[in-house]
């Protein structure tokens, strides 16, 4: 069977949007190794320089929903220069930032960038490469959405043990330079533009909706829970999503089509993702501090702790593509989320003395069971839709990996927070070792959550299952 859109090149074409992908995906994690030097540098709380995480997220998150959309107005080549260009201009801004409401204005600029980019290298692949070969492509997407979160914050300790923080920034600008040409000179147009009407209601909705409950999570660790602004936030942000949703489901032409939840194997495949990408998070947004904070390690040195688990992730991501095309995503997928609980459950038996072996040997752990299930997850989740709707469900999925990473970094901050307090004793060092238990504890969670569906994927491939 033929791919959809015949082109000489796919992955020329797939060249640009892939450099600028795990740009995007690289910066997101990033900083996380640098977020208490950022702290000092530029006196604020942990509760608000976990904006520079949330922050970023909170943008792409906003525009992964109209991505469908966009590609119905404009171009591919369109969007993504358009996107490259706005990634550079906000690396460069937060480059040379004098304050953190610059940094933070450059990095949300960032997040527009990655917000274009992200799903239509998805969409993309969809279009191009015939089903014999989708498994391996979605390897190799999978592969660059992994591989970047996982090698960040040791790129990020390296800059940092000899340079300044804004070098961080730099580092991007070159990478998005060549993908630039590239998406000039080799990226073709595979979309069709049809330029439906735009239902602007739903386009304020999405805004408000994902904003309110994303800030709302993000507000919780400086102000607490039960603060006005924070409950207000959230209950406005479930009420609008509420008739975003249901306004989506009753529309001809919807800004996100949620018809696609009707099919069990892309439901059940959304969701593993999302999960996936939660613990990833969450973990790499702990870890990095630990490892600064509780065994009291040179910013350097961390970076260079978490490159063997980055190593790994690579290869299982590559490796997990190839599973799905001969075993399906159920086998890769229990397997994967199982071995994340013997990581994550080994980090919480550390402490603020434990060895830096058994640091290295429960994060690669991590690291190996995380991509092994979400490839397979994912193809599984986007094989069982068709036509447009291959286009809405990587939208879907794109969309709903940001707002989950985002909330799951929230969170996270918050029971990192909470645990701090509950430390009864003088000891730093053990203090925030412990918030950091309190965090992994959510991730424990989410990763049980994962193997429970994970357990009710199809057997074989999705096929069987799209009308289960």
């Amino acid at each position: 069977m033929d791919a959809i859109v015949k082109v000489e090149k796919p992955w020329l074409v797939m060249a640009g949007m892939l450099i600028g992908t795990f740009v995007g995906m690289l910066s997101e994690t990033s900083l996380n190794i640098a977020l208490p030097q950022l702290m000092k540098i530029f006196g604020v709380s942990s509760s608000q320089i976990q904006f520079l995480v949330t922050g970023y997220m909170l943008i792409i998150g906003i525009i992964l929903p109209f991505s469908s959309l966009l590609t119905k107005w404009f171009s591919t080549r369109k969007i993504v220069i358009t996107g490259l260009l706005a990634f550079i201009i906000g690396s460069v801004i937060s480059a040379m930032a004098p304050n953190f409401a610059i940094l933070l204005t450059g990095r949300m600029i960032q997040g527009i960038g990655t917000g274009l980019i992200l799903p239509i290298t998805f969409t993309v692949a969809m279009l191009i490469f015939p089903p014999y070969k989708l498994g391996t492509a979605m390897g190799v997407c999978s592969l660059v959405i992994m591989l970047a979160p996982a090698i960040g914050p040791t790129l990020t300790g390296i800059i940092l043990g000899k340079l300044s923080w804004s070098y961080v920034f730099w580092l991007f600008v070159p990478f998005l330079v060549i993908a630039l040409i590239l998406a000039i000179f080799g990226l073709k147009n595979v979309g069709q533009i049809t330029k439906p009407r735009v239902d602007f209601l739903s386009v304020i909705e999405s805004v408000v909706g994902f904003s309110s409950l994303v800030m709302s999570v993000s507000l919780a660790s400086g102000l607490g829970w039960s603060s006005p602004v924070v409950l207000g936030l959230l209950v406005l942000g479930l009420i609008v999503l509420f008739f975003y949703g249901k306004r989506q489901l009753h529309l001809t032409e919807p800004v996100l089509n949620l018809h696609v939840f009707n099919k069990r194997a892309f439901t059940l495949g959304a969701l593993s993702v999302m999960v996936d990408f939660a613990i990833i998070l969450s973990a790499m947004y702990l870890l990095p501090q630990y490892l600064q904070k509780g065994l009291s390690l040179p910013v350097a040195i961390t970076g260079l702790i978490m490159l063997p688990g980055g190593i790994i992730n690579a290869a299982v991501s590559a490796f997990a593509g190839r599973m799905y095309d001969s075993l399906g995503a159920k086998i890769p997928a229990v397997l994967g989320f199982i071995l994340a609980i013997v990581g994550i459950v080994m980090l919480l038996m550390s402490n603020s003395h434990s060895s830096l072996a058994y640091v290295v040997a429960a994060h690669i752990i991590l690291m190996v069971g995380c991509p092994l299930a979400m490839s397979p997850a994912q193809t599984y989740a986007l094989n069982s839709l068709q036509g447009q709707e291959s286009a809405d469900g990587s939208t879907i999925l794109n969309t709903m990996q940001q707002i989950v990473g985002a909330l799951a970094t929230a969170l996270a901050t918050s029971l990192l927070g909470l645990g701090q307090a509950a430390y009864q004793g003088a000891d730093s060092a053990a203090r925030f070792t412990n918030g950091v238990h309190y965090g992994l504890f959510f991730t424990l969670a989410l990763a049980v959550v994962g193997v429970l569906l994970g357990i009710n994927f199809g057997s074989r491939t999705p096929s069987k299952d799209l009308d289960a």
